[in-house]
């Protein structure tokens, strides 16, 4: 939600914001806008809507400096629009922003005392003003920042430049990540690496209530008390050529493709290819963190409680399922949003997974440091690594998915499912559960999906043709039993977000108890129907739908002449193990939400109201 872009150097300002807001254009906004430095002047430019529209404002504008910021916001307090945008100025202060401060009211009010007038409906241009206030009072930037960063509530992330002082930035933060990289005689600060990666590869995270001094292309990052922090860079190897379309239509589509390649990224470093066993690598529980000292922890760990949100909600309730078929402890999975306000009751001897794919989603940052209060051990499962759920978490686990531009998630979400098998494996291996002829059945299976999921993406071509003709349904039902009933609530949401259409997710039992009450031949039926332990409890649910008039797309295990019958359309996945079907189940879903989408002519990368990266509650 919202990006920022800072940079001081010897590179033309309006490009360097340009481009580095266009690799935000993921994480959702409404509006954009810049302030670069001209003439002893910041001069700001803002536009409503794409960032098109500020290209376009900007395309014959030249600017004399050399320092300059933008940002990409998401509506949060006032309508979108360029009045509300960001950057906001206050006599000669830009500043912009990314979240919430939550007593903005208060602190509005008492400006408004003072003869303060707002040009805006923001909660942010108030910090403008604050800072405004104390330069106009004989401070500098930085101290101006020190002390206006006790008052603010909240959760935000705020880079700061003054025209009093045009060779500096003050950027601070609690919440939303900034991440600062240094290049050769330039700094550049931004939301997301993915901004910074053209220009450098050495990044520092800023920690929560750090404020970050760039001046003449140098910079000094101290504690909220004042003390310099000394920190050394680390070395990312994400290049830009990793966030190109590279052919295709969207991102999303060319991310849906580079599925299977992912899965094997994130098998690859906990698989031991000669005995076909799973050794969790990194996970850094332990001082050595190998293998044996993993299990020797993991045995001790006799409850598991997965929080996320979302798509990594409906990972872990997969995962439920995996972790006690295999190892017999019981899982409990809460979306964060709820479980940080439900005074939850978490017995010695637990452990609290959480997943995020940006490592910064609000609420689950909040769940595990509640957690982490309450003494409890942490698991971390994240794409990007030094991220604060990363940093903060005690043991971690990474999907290694690359980068993910699809607002809608797709390579995280089965990169998270495929580290939770591992992660469920280990488990049971940790409590003597699973024999070695188990284990590599179960690892061969998994190294086998990759290639599976090769073959089920020949449904792309399916689903593009009869896209227009699903579409004209009023709605989908989506069903599953067991491992699959995730995976269908995960199907229901992908169209949701992308085609806007009304869509639910249901155990495939439970269609007798309220969804029946739907099915005509006006509503979809999307069954999952793999070749399992369910599969004859799962065809008796979709012979109910039929009888009602429901037309029905059903997913199935090899070619089935049951539920050929039983559909209007069938589609064929290869025969896996059950631990696998989650992992191929849920392409077809993503290609049918997909296309539909791409067919009513909405933007398939950028849903409405949707935001990448949820930094704030």
């Amino acid at each position: 939600m919202c990006g920022i872009v800072g940079y001081t150097g010897p590179k033309n300002p309006k490009d360097v914001l340009i481009s580095g807001l266009k690799t935000l254009e993921y994480r959702g906004y409404d509006s954009a806008g810049i302030a670069i430095l001209d003439q002893g002047e910041f001069r700001r430019i803002r536009a409503e809507g794409k960032l098109i529209n500020l290209e376009n404002k900007l395309s014959d504008q030249k600017f004399s400096g050399h320092l300059g910021i933008g940002h990409t916001r998401w509506a949060t307090h006032g309508v979108p629009n360029e009045t509300n945008a960001h950057p906001h100025a206050v006599d000669g202060v830009c500043i912009v922003h990314n979240g919430i401060i939550e007593n903005y009211a208060d602190l509005k009010e008492e400006l408004k005392k003072k003869g303060t007038v707002f040009s805006s409906d923001t909660d942010s241009e108030l910090v403008a003003h604050l800072i405004a206030d104390k330069i106009r009072q004989g401070r500098s930037l930085f101290d101006s920042v020190m002390d206006v960063l006790p008052r603010l509530e909240g959760a935000y992330s705020i880079l700061a430049v003054s025209k009093d002082h045009p060779d500096e930035m003050v950027a601070f933060k609690n919440g939303p990540p900034l991440v600062l990289g240094r290049g050769k005689g330039e700094v550049i600060i931004a939301s997301d690496i993915q901004a910074i990666v053209a220009h450098t590869k050495e990044v520092i995270h800023l920690e929560d209530f750090e404020i970050a001094h760039i001046q003449n292309q140098q910079f000094q990052i101290f504690t909220r008390g004042g003390s310099p922090i000394h920190r050394s860079p680390i070395t990312v190897s994400w290049s830009p050529e990793l966030v190109e379309k590279q052919g295709y239509r969207h991102y999303m589509l060319k991310e849906i493709y580079e599925q299977p390649r992912a899965v094997a990224a994130a098998l690859a470093p906990h698989i031991d290819l000669q005995n076909f066993t799973v050794r969790l690598k990194g996970v850094g529980f332990s001082p050595n963190s190998e293998e044996e000292e993993t299990l020797e922890w993991l045995a001790n760990i006799n409850r598991v409680f997965i929080v996320a949100c979302g798509t990594s909600y409906y990972a872990g309730m997969t995962a439920k399922y995996v972790i006690e078929r295999l190892a017999e402890v019981p899982v409990e999975v809460d979306v964060a949003s709820e479980f940080r306000y439900r005074n939850p009751v978490i017995p010695k001897g637990s452990l609290v997974v959480v997943i995020s794919q940006s490592g910064e989603t609000a609420d689950t940052l909040a769940a595990l440091r509640l957690v982490k209060d309450k003494g409890i051990p942490t698991l971390s499962i994240c794409n990007v690594k030094g991220s604060t759920i990363d940093r903060e978490s005690h043991g971690h686990l990474y999907m290694n998915a690359g980068v993910e531009i699809g607002v809608a998630s797709t390579k995280a979400f089965v990169c998270s499912l495929t580290v939770l098998n591992l992660f469920g494996i280990s488990l049971a291996k940790a409590h003597k559960k699973l024999n070695l002829e188990d284990e590599s059945e179960l690892v061969q299976a998994l190294l086998a999906s990759p290639s599976q999921m090769d073959t089920v993406l020949a449904y792309d071509k399916f689903f593009s043709e009869a896209a227009k003709t699903l579409s004209r349904y009023r709605g989908f039902l989506y069903m599953g039993r067991g491992v699959s009933y995730p995976i269908a609530m995960e199907g229901a949401l992908k169209l949701k977000e992308l085609a806007y259409m009304h869509a639910e997710g249901y155990a495939a039992g439970e269609m007798k108890h309220g969804p029946l009450a739907l099915i005509d031949r006006t509503m979809a039926i999307v069954m999952l129907a793999p070749s399992d332990d369910l599969y004859e409890k799962t065809v008796s649910n979709l012979e109910e739908a039929k009888a009602r008039g429901g037309e029905i797309l059903s997913i199935g295990s090899g070619e089935n002449e049951r539920l050929k019958e039983l559909s209007l359309h069938y589609l064929a996945l290869p025969k896996a193990s059950w631990l696998v079907n989650p992992l191929l189940e849920v392409l077809p879903l993503q290609l049918l939400a997909y296309h539909i989408a791409d067919s009513l002519g909405y933007d398939v990368d950028q849903p409405r109201n949707l935001a990448k990266s949820v930094t704030v509650e």
